[in-house]
């Protein structure tokens, strides 16, 4: 990955976990659209890979 501190890489597992809890949330309303429900699983799951991978990086840094 790129060359990030450990203070950003702290950062960005914040912001993400933040937005995975919104993104749950949203995923929880009835009134979803099937193509609106699609697109939030999608999002859903970039945002746990984008987390794990940056968990990872930190791991071997």
């Amino acid at each position: 990955m790129g060359n990030y501190t450990r203070e950003e890489l702290e950062e960005a597992l914040r912001a993400i976990a933040s937005t995975i809890r919104k993104i749950e949330k949203v995923q929880e309303k009835p009134t979803l659209g099937k193509s609106q429900e699609t697109l939030i699983e999608r999002r859903l799951k970039a945002m746990k890979i984008a987390l794990e991978l940056i968990s990872r990086e930190m791991e071997n840094a």
